[in-house]
């Protein structure tokens, strides 16, 4: 079951076909499957010679790059458990982080070795391990490894493997773990319908896609840009290095493609691409439109999803009808089209922030809601996340029907006529007051497409609806068109801002909480 031998079996059909492209002019590195293969082989051996085995976590704090997917693969080959911390979030979510699950070594490049003098947590791992170069107290994954270790330690299906901690909503930080079976469900399923085939070469800016393209025997071109901040990429030097390369895929997240989007050069980039499939957040139809025109032979997937389950939804551009669009104008939301026939999917009475104790199949079934009916988004599957370590976010977003447990996305949505998915927006940020109940989806799409702009967010806060709009209108007579339009939502008030705050992962998710401090903080000034 071990999720490195389906990485392996590329090897055997494309040894010599290039499975990494990063970097550009002098810095362009190209790595093969046999290649990589080998450096994951030499690299488990040292990790077997230091110690390191089955369940024991490895810390990784290193960008996409060659090393670091032969030290991933490596921990998997090793049955250890690769661990990985949002660099965005913060120092306390590194320290809990090693207290729930204390690495026994760390993979870093040379500068996040650095965090060694401001982390005691970081300090008392046994074993540290740079990228490349040197590093006092650490060993050098790029330098030549004499042994290799050939065997891939045998797991089950539940065996983690691999642990990913973010702050969560309430700031504590939360461990999702994956495991071996459910990786490679998430695989199959991205498989299916959104993959690139053995030959391709992509553009990847989402890591899970990188795995499973070296699963497929794709090639796969890492972006030479700083990926911890993607609304605020190189977009020149992506697009340059989309045209040497040749690419003909992209998957990346919206922010990410909003940026290349924006650039004047995208069209002779994106002319040659005949797919582009985005998500990790919500994929606006301004930004699809953009994408189209750019590439006008591509076919444009958005994906619905979350690190807990992904895929649960996508849709392409032509499947999105003008009638769709009308509806989206008059407030429907966003469609995310067809559930994937991964997932299970249901739409329950909103009840976002009370847990769900155990239920049968009977009670349940009371719960849905019938077509058209907005309510809570709840998935299952065979590749859809169980719990969290320590079941710390458990009670907020699982419960079990008949013993199986079923996903919270913490999402609001409705099923259609056509049993597909609208999204209306986060739970948590569902505006009820006096004028009865708002969804910020079906506010959003609205303002989005009236004004252009690249971002808009809309608020309640004491019993005021408060939208704000990224890039300033140009006039009053703007304001008033959105007004008019947006009759039906009561919106008070029109801010306008320089930028909306935004999810630090994947810069695409409007942080609401934020904006609510900041309509309090107005208020009070």
């Amino acid at each position: 079951m071990n999720i490195a031998a389906l990485l392996g079996e590329s090897v055997d059909a494309r040894p010599d076909a290039p499975a990494l492209i990063e970097g550009a002019g002098a810095t362009r590195r190209e790595t093969t499957f046999a290649a990589l293969d080998d450096s994951a082989r030499r690299i488990a051996a040292l990790l077997r010679h230091d110690g390191i085995g089955p369940g024991d976590g490895v810390l990784f704090f290193a960008p996409p790059s060659a090393a670091m997917y032969a030290g991933l693969i490596a921990v998997f080959r090793r049955g250890a458990v690769a661990m990985f911390v949002e660099l965005s979030a913060g120092r306390r979510v590194l320290d809990d982080a090693c207290a729930m699950w204390p690495p026994r070594a760390l993979v870093a490049t040379r500068k996040a070795h650095l965090l060694r003098l401001a982390s005691p947590a970081l300090r008392r791992i046994a074993k540290k391990y740079v990228t490349s170069g040197w590093v006092p107290g650490a060993r050098s994954l790029g330098s030549r490894i004499t042994w290799r270790a050939d065997e891939i330690a045998p797991v089950s299906a539940d065996a983690p493997a691999l642990v990913t901690f973010t702050s969560g909503s309430t700031g504590r930080p939360k461990g999702v773990v994956r495991t071996h079976g459910i990786l490679r469900a998430q695989l199959a399923a991205l498989s299916e319908s959104l993959a690139a085939r053995a030959g391709e070469r992509e553009l990847v800016s989402l890591p899970v896609v990188v795995l499973l393209n070296l699963a497929n025997g794709a090639e796969t071109v890492l972006p030479n840009a700083d990926l911890r901040c993607p609304a605020e990429i190189d977009a020149p030097a992506v697009l340059g290095q989309m045209v040497r390369e040749q690419v003909t895929r992209a998957t990346a997240s919206p922010a990410f493609l909003e940026r290349l989007a924006d650039d004047s050069t995208a069209g002779h980039a994106f002319a040659p691409v005949r797919a582009v499939v985005t998500g990790g957040g919500p994929v606006f139809v301004d930004l699809v439109a953009r994408l189209a025109r750019h590439a006008p032979s591509a076919r444009i997937v958005s994906v619905y999803g979350s690190t807990e389950a992904e895929p649960i939804a996508h849709v392409s551009a032509d499947d999105v009808s003008t009638e769709d669009l009308d509806a989206l104008n008059r407030g429907a939301g966003l469609l995310a089209g067809s559930p994937d026939p991964c997932v299970e999917l249901r739409i329950i009475r909103r009840q976002w922030g009370t847990p769900i104790s155990p239920l049968d199949s009977a009670a349940f079934e009371q719960m849905w809601c019938g077509p058209n009916e907005p309510g809570e988004i709840v998935v299952t599957g065979a590749h859809v996340v169980r719990g969290y370590l320590h079941g710390r976010g458990e009670e907020e977003t699982k419960f079990r029907v008949d013993g199986r447990v079923w996903h919270r996305t913490g999402d609001i949505g409705y099923l259609d006529d056509r049993v597909r998915l609208w999204l209306l927006g986060r739970a948590s940020a569902v505006i009820e007051d006096a004028s009865g109940v708002l969804y910020p989806f079906a506010v959003e799409c609205v303002a989005r497409d009236l004004l252009s702009a690249r971002r808009v967010a809309v608020v309640g806060s004491r019993g005021r609806r408060v939208l704000f709009v990224e890039r300033p209108p140009d006039s009053a007579a703007i304001n008033q068109s959105v007004r008019d339009a947006l009759a039906w939502a009561k919106i008070d008030e029109i801010v306008s801002v320089r930028a909306l705050p935004m999810d630090r992962r994947h810069n695409s998710k409007v942080d609401y909480a934020a904006l609510a401090t900041l309509v309090e903080a107005r208020r009070s000034g």
